[in-house]
């Protein structure tokens, strides 16, 4: 578990933002950029929930149409670390803490971003959703900034939000 009382907050959220900003622009796939940085800030996950969650990159498949990757890789720390175990869930246990937590992210996402699919984000940040298959369009993502301060951003953002969220959890403060 994370010692909260050895954390210097402001610092650790600069770094969440700075580590999932730079894994989003030098190589993509934003949930597992999320989970990379929550691996090197706290030694959270392993590989298995690293391989879980590429296909979540860009709405699911690429699709545009399902909850921002992004979103999903900070809702999977959040599991990691609230999150119950199969004999916790075998035994009929709640996750309420991964629960409450997980809809702290997602309110503040949805605050800032309108909703949570990752075509309303591209909307916000872009002005259009891309189609991430085709070719000519990626392209246009790429041109309009996608992976250079855009889509990046939010990573960075969503970063910052999930460790907030965590640590206020682990405090009990919030």
């Amino acid at each position: 578990m994370i010692d909260v009382k050895k954390v210097d907050r402001e610092e650790v959220l600069k770094k969440a933002y700075d580590l999932a900003f730079g894994y989003e622009r030098d190589i993509g796939n934003c949930p597992q950029c999320m989970l990379a940085t929550m691996k090197d800030l706290f030694d959270i996950g392993g590989p298995d929930s690293f391989m879980s969650a590429t296909g979540f990159a860009g709405g699911g498949g690429l699709t545009t149409e399902g909850t921002c990757g992004a979103l999903v890789g900070g809702i999977m720390t959040l599991g990691l670390v609230f999150g119950r175990d199969q004999e916790g869930f075998l035994a009929g246990k709640k996750g309420l803490r991964a629960y409450k937590t997980a809809r702290k992210l997602h309110e503040k996402f949805v605050e800032e971003y309108g909703g949570p699919l990752c075509k309303d984000v591209q909307k916000k940040i872009l002005g259009r959703s891309f189609n991430m298959w085709d070719r000519e369009d990626y392209k246009e993502f790429e041109k309009a900034g996608g992976h250079t301060d855009k889509c990046t951003g939010v990573v960075g953002k969503t970063a910052q939000w999930t460790v907030e969220v965590m640590l206020d959890e682990l405090e009990g403060t919030r």
